[in-house]
């Protein structure tokens, strides 16, 4: 196998000064009253959020994803006082996100836990309304799961679901680096005005700047609107702590792409413009998912997990490559063979330098933190020049990260 170049990328070389001012702890009042920056050629520009449909091309293709946003950070305390987060990282048992949202009484989650060593053994347990009954509800730790632990939540009620349980008391987990508890204004901005599907424990904040006025005007240009589905786990906030990328593992994130989907991403070329760096992972991680289908047209949806270095091994092996529109049709065929509406699998997808773009060819997107994975996928898009873009967003009195302002990267 021909060695990768990528994995020798060294995360210092993507790195900024990002001063603890230009973080955006709140959103602003109205949020498409957000600067943007138009990015194409290697020219940069800027201008309003609101006038973001000015500049996509009509007819085009865009892809939103339309997660959700849920109550993960669950609070218990001991009889010792002592105080226990439980984060709520993916469902464990059942594994699919919307049967264990529906489970009554009990459930398991892979979880990440706050003060462990003051959890060592034995139930937590905590009184909770929920709808006006009062419930018993209890965390037991089951064991080791991936870099996580197995909880088991019980509650004395099989009429009442899990997705009320959070509901009622679970805490929504905005990004670390806001440094703020999370305030009640929190569970209406950060999510996105066209969420669905619950399951992520943190935004897809690219999407936080749409509002019902730009969606109107997107519409109105004849700019087809698509939804695809990535629950964005707490790996998005993972720093890359390798000298060398190639010692950073990308977490599996959980994708659901309707067989429609497919076929509007075929009408348009096999290209479109994407709406987040979640829908960017989505959407490239299928031109893989129907090379696996290709070289294995028996496969079970087990099988086509995409492989965080798949893109740059299958570009450096032998033979013709698929084109886009071919990898599309695999997976169209492939769920027509097996009578499914929606194809459901994950993704550990790297895009970094080296990595050739297949579907995507205009990005909305924020801006990113210092030496981090998203940082290395905007510079693959814009062949290095990430510096041209963040410096003049730094000058220009841009807002950074999950709250801030908002960018158009044209391929």
């Amino acid at each position: 196998m021909t060695e990768n170049p990528t994995q020798h990328i060294h995360i210092s070389d993507y790195d900024y000064p990002l001063p603890d001012e230009r973080i955006a702890k709140y959103p602003l009042a109205e949020r498409d009253t957000s600067k943007l920056l138009l990015y194409r050629n290697g020219e940069v520009k800027e201008d309003k959020f609101f006038n973001l449909p000015n500049y996509l091309p009509k007819g085009a293709l865009m892809v939103f994803n339309n997660t959700k946003v849920i109550q993960a950070r669950l609070h218990f305390h001991k009889s010792t006082g002592a105080l226990i987060e439980v984060f709520c990282l993916e469902p464990h048992t059942p594994a699919d996100y919307q049967l264990s949202f529906a489970q009554t009484g009990s459930v398991t989650w892979t979880c990440l836990i706050g003060n462990l060593k003051k959890w060592k053994e034995g139930r937590l347990e905590r009184s909770i309304k929920v709808g006006g009954k009062e419930l018993m509800l209890t965390a037991e730790r089951l064991g080791i799961s991936g870099t996580g632990h197995e909880v088991r939540f019980a509650w004395d009620d099989n009429t009442v679901s899990f997705s009320e349980v959070l509901d009622a008391i679970g805490e929504l987990p905005i990004p670390p680096y806001l440094n703020r508890d999370t305030e009640e204004s929190d569970l209406r901005t950060y999510q996105t005005v066209y969420s669905k599907i619950k399951g992520s424990v943190a935004a897809p904040t690219a999407g936080l700047h749409f509002t019902e006025r730009v969606l109107k005007a997107i519409d109105e240009k004849g700019i087809e609107r698509n939804e695809v589905t990535l629950h964005v786990g707490a790996g998005t906030f993972k720093p890359v702590k390798s000298e060398e990328i190639a010692g950073h593992t990308m977490h599996a994130e959980w994708i659901a792409v309707k067989r429609e989907s497919i076929e509007r991403l075929i009408a348009h070329g096999g290209w479109c413009i994407a709406v987040g760096t979640t829908s960017v992972r989505t959407l490239e991680s299928l031109y893989y998912v129907g090379v696996m289908i290709h070289q294995n047209p028996n496969a079970t949806a087990d099988d086509l997990h995409v492989p965080q270095w798949m893109p740059y091994e299958y570009a450096a092996s032998e033979g013709d490559k698929l084109t886009t529109l071919e990898a599309l049709q695999e997976i169209a065929d492939w769920m027509d063979r097996n009578a499914l509406p929606v194809l459901h699998t994950s993704t550990r997808i790297i895009i970094a330098p080296g990595y050739d773009y297949h579907i995507v060819r205009t990005i909305v997107t924020n801006f990113h933190q210092p030496k981090s994975t998203l940082l290395l996928l905007v510079s693959a898009f814009v062949k290095g020049d990430w510096h041209r873009i963040y410096d003049y967003a730094l000058a220009n009195n841009f807002r950074f990260l999950s709250y801030g302002d908002s960018s158009l990267l044209n391929y």
